[in-house]
């Protein structure tokens, strides 16, 4: 500083000129501190608005998807990579539309099913959902149990599925909705495992964004029936069902406990409903796009293109990936099976319960709504049980994308429906372009269930 320019600072602040130095340099710490405060404040605010769209998405990538898309990549390398990004617009369009009837209605699917529609097809979707959903129980149960004797090989199976079981039905039944809410918002966090084990993996990025922006598809009987599989995994009735009630949980959260003041939605609502609903099915398919690209760069890499189980994957990336990939791996497993398994079996209770008029909800004790806990209780003790009568985990993961792709396009036909229905949304109901999405979206699905039931029984 020259001492005619300090001279001039001087005259002008009233002080000396290096005071005047320092308070500027302490003004513009505390200015960095406020814009980090202001940061932290606008992240906090993000995530708060993220709640039943982010744990639906991260729910959708369960042990049986995370097997599906291990298979995926071990098969076929990086040529259905395309998949990941094909399925984000549809399943987020769709999940919307199921957000969007909860807000408005006040009411869940099922409901609105039951009020729109002859009662025998909620009936027959109801209990296929049962069916299919029950099947998936049992088999991510005990993918978890297979995950945790991959670290700890001395562990009793039977003890492990036993113990998931008890500690899952323990906290959808006895922990407040609240806290529940935010134990499976966080637990969705452990889907940056995937991320990060691929991430370990020296994956070549200019193949695989190719092969995410081109389309290719062989159109054998294998491949059709794992792309089958994929859209079935992605785009899941269970789902629609979850999606929609637990929009209606975080109303009666909010004290909107009547149907009547449920009703309707502001623009703010609908706005952070959408937020919430496109950022978790933009995360379940980036954590799909990730598996897929660690297990065609690593295991099919290495010839290894059979992978029957989430935990085959697991096993198989650990002489390749290294320790770290593989304990990421692992933990994901056992993460997303505590996510996913909550889910599967409130959405059938949910669907059930409306379906019957019962007393429904978690933000209920068990002694308000004991038909609606108890239908959560029958489908993870079977799911449990399937664990010990010899049923192998792959044909009841088919049997239930069988059951799913009979029902995922009947119900996404209602749902197109009821969401463009101007008497029962009024001016929340679907604009003409997502509307078109809406049947897009039910032909491929048709499609895509018709392809996994014939090509599944054929030779």
């Amino acid at each position: 500083m020259t001492e005619q320019y300090r001279k001039t600072i001087e005259k002008v602040a009233g002080a000396p000129a290096v005071a005047l130095g320092q308070a500027i340099d302490a003004s513009r710490q505390m200015g960095d501190v406020i814009l980090q405060q202001k940061a932290l404040k606008s992240g906090k605010e993000y995530w708060d608005t993220l709640g039943p769209g982010l744990t639906t998405g991260a729910s959708d990538d369960d042990p049986s998807g995370i097997a599906t898309y291990s298979q995926t990549g071990a098969q076929y390398g990086f040529q259905l990579l395309w998949l990941s990004a094909f399925t984000f617009p549809l399943m987020a369009i769709v999940q919307e539309m199921c957000a969007r009837i909860g807000l408005v209605t006040g009411q869940g699917l099922a409901g609105n099913i039951r009020d729109h529609f002859p009662r025998w097809v909620l009936y027959v979707c109801t209990l296929l959902l049962f069916f299919a959903n029950t099947l998936n129980i049992g088999a991510d149960l005990g993918a978890m149990a297979k995950a945790v004797q991959l670290v700890m090989p001395s562990l009793n199976f039977g003890a492990l599925v036993l113990g998931f079981t008890v500690v899952s039905l323990g906290l959808q039944i006895f922990t407040p909705y609240e806290k529940y809410a935010r134990y499976l918002k966080w637990l969705a966090l452990i889907l940056l495992s995937y991320v990060f084990s691929a991430l370990m993996v020296n994956l070549d990025w200019k193949q695989l964004a190719l092969h995410t922006i081109i389309p290719s598809l062989t159109f054998s009987k294998d491949q059709i029936i794992l792309v089958c599989a994929i859209l079935g995994t992605t785009i899941s009735p269970y789902l629609f069902f979850w999606q929609t009630s637990q929009e209606i949980e975080e109303e009666i959260l909010k004290g909107r406990t009547t149907l009547a003041s449920r009703q309707g939605s502001t623009n703010s609502e609908i706005k952070n409903m959408r937020l919430d609903v496109w950022f978790g099915m933009f995360i379940s398919n980036l954590v799909m796009f990730f598996i897929i690209a660690a297990c065609a760069a690593t295991l099919n890499a290495h010839g290894i293109t059979n992978i029957t189980t989430a935990a085959d994957a697991a096993l198989a990336l650990r002489p390749i990936a290294g320790e770290n990939a593989y304990l990421l791996f692992t933990l994901g497993i056992i993460g997303t099976g505590l996510l996913a398994v909550p889910v599967l079996a409130g959405a059938v209770s949910y669907a059930l319960s409306e379906s019957f008029s019962w007393q429904f909800g978690l933000h209920r004790e068990l002694k308000e709504a004991n038909a609606f806990y108890g239908v959560i209780m029958i489908s993870m003790l079977i799911g449990l049980g399937i664990n010990f009568i010899g049923l192998d985990p792959i044909k009841a993961l088919l049997y239930a994308a069988v059951a799913n792709g009979i029902i995922a396009p009947v119900i996404l036909f209602l749902i197109v429906l009821i969401s463009s229905n101007k008497k029962i949304m009024g001016e929340r109901a679907n604009h003409p372009l997502i509307a078109a999405f809406g049947w897009f979206i039910t032909a491929v699905m048709s499609a895509a269930s018709i392809g996994t039931i014939a090509f599944s029984f054929l030779p």
